[in-house]
């Protein structure tokens, strides 16, 4: 059995002095501490504090950026100014309202103070799952140690968990983790305001109605689908897939599988191809709003316009090369009887053989599939193509799978030690990726075959 790799970050990660998620750096001008003392600056650890600041001049400036940010949003000119805010409900009450003023005037949110209260308590509702989802998949086995304190998840306001960041009656973590929703919310608020000036939703029900219209076979119904199962056997050593053969639920109630043999249901569609009906599975996705947040924080990006080019995307699977083939030269003609010119970019093909350059952190540059993007008049949609072989090797193979791979890019881009780092929440990332690692493995290995899709 491999032993443990290595995390390998680079200079510009999320963990890294250049990041720009400088609040977040536990080793930064705005790590929290194990308490906080907002009247005393002259005391013998902020003097330390201000000698350590101003041997940096690039941590100086974002901290005199982020001093600004919060010192405005609060209406403060010091920080000893805040204790008044957390003595005086009356006073925060009207820093509040303003505040959710000018947070509606950065995320361009339109309407009522209703409006924006609104949205906002969506931007916490999205900071939240972002950690659920780690705790429910990449982190399950860690799921008590990260989960969020009751103060922290109850609290949804931006001027309530700003101010208790700075209130010591507060443990360490739970200022941490007020600190941290913060950021998260931040994120979303960008993503929310992309969506919109995009027309996203608008986008994907275009997408959707283009393949009900144009791409599937008329003589289905829209949404109704075909049942059959893969029947395949895996390699002992990596679990990769050797043979598969497509059968009837009839057949598959049958079967007995033997160790290393699997049943995994799929749920086709037809799609015409000269006198063919050619049968497909298809997954069509609209990336949520933590998976973006999750992906800009892996990428170190604040800007979703930048860095998250996939968020409309459709996976298929068919039953070997030469279906693919006829599925591609299918959806450009459709395309152009829809009256619209598709164009392919980015085209990268695994599934003879060979391997691509993976770009993100934690890709295996020997996936077999398919990959490119579909322009479709102002509309970009991610393409990934699988046979039925390689779409068995994409869950299960070991080190190709796609658990694996979430596994390596939250591990490896330095997500996992950003949002529960060390000295807070005492966690050996290093240690719980390996297993993570074995656990799905083993779990590929023991699980009976039941549905995958």
């Amino acid at each position: 059995m491999a032993g443990p790799v290595p995390v390998l970050m680079s200079d510009m990660s999320v963990l890294s002095e250049q990041s720009i998620f400088a609040t977040m750096r536990q080793n930064g001008p705005f790590a929290v501490e194990d308490s906080i003392l907002l009247h005393s600056p002259f005391s013998q650890e902020n003097r330390k504090w201000v000698h350590a600041l101003r041997a940096d001049e690039v941590q100086t400036s974002k901290y005199r950026a982020i001093r600004s940010q919060i010192f405005n949003l609060l209406q403060v000119r010091r920080f000893s100014d805040i204790e008044t805010l957390l003595k005086d409900a009356d006073a925060r009450d009207s820093q509040r309202t303003r505040a959710h003023r000018l947070l509606g005037n950065l995320f361009n949110i339109k309407g009522e103070s209703n409006e924006v209260l609104t949205k906002l308590r969506e931007f916490a509702t999205t900071a939240d799952s972002v950690i659920d989802y780690l705790r429910n998949k990449v982190l399950a086995t860690h799921a008590a140690e990260i989960e969020i304190s009751n103060e922290i998840s109850a609290t949804n306001d931006p001027v309530d968990l700003l101010l208790l960041i700075f209130d010591d009656r507060y443990h360490k973590k739970v200022r941490f983790e007020a600190k941290r929703k913060l950021v998260l919310m931040n994120l979303a608020g960008a993503i929310d305001q992309q969506e919109r000036n995009a027309d996203i939703e608008a986008r994907f029900a275009r997408f959707i109605d283009f393949l009900n219209d144009h791409v599937w076979s008329l003589g289905m119904k829209r949404g109704e689908h075909r049942h059959a199962y893969l029947f395949s056997e895996h390699s002992a050593q990596d679990y990769a897939c050797q043979k598969v053969q497509v059968i009837d639920p009839e057949t598959a109630s049958s079967l007995a599988p033997k160790p290393n043999q699997r049943l995994t249901l799929i749920k086709r569609r037809l799609f015409q191809s000269g006198s063919r009906e050619i049968p497909i599975y298809v997954s069509v996705r609209k990336k949520n709003s933590a998976a973006k947040v999750i992906k800009l924080l892996r990428k170190n990006e604040k800007n979703p316009v930048v860095a998250v080019d996939d968020e409309l995307g459709l996976m298929a699977v068919l039953d070997g090369r030469s279906e693919v083939n006829r599925f591609v030269e299918h959806l450009t003609d459709a395309a152009a009887r829809a009256g619209v010119l598709m164009t392919l970019e980015d085209i990268s093909d695994t599934l003879t053989g060979g391997s691509y350059s993976a770009q993100s952190t934690g890709s295996s540059s020997d996936t077999p599939m398919l990959k490119f993007f579909a322009r479709l008049g102002d509309t970009r949609v991610e393409f990934i193509i699988h046979t039925n072989q390689s779409y068995l090797d994409y869950y299960f193979r070991h080190g190709v799978s796609h658990d694996e791979y979430e596994v390596r890019r939250i591990f490896d881009s330095g997500v996992a030690e950003f949002l529960f780092p060390r000295d807070i929440y005492q966690l050996d990332m290093e240690k719980i990726r390996q297993q993570q690692m074995e656990r799905f493995r083993q779990r590929d290995i023991e699980l009976p075959s039941q549905p995958q899709i």
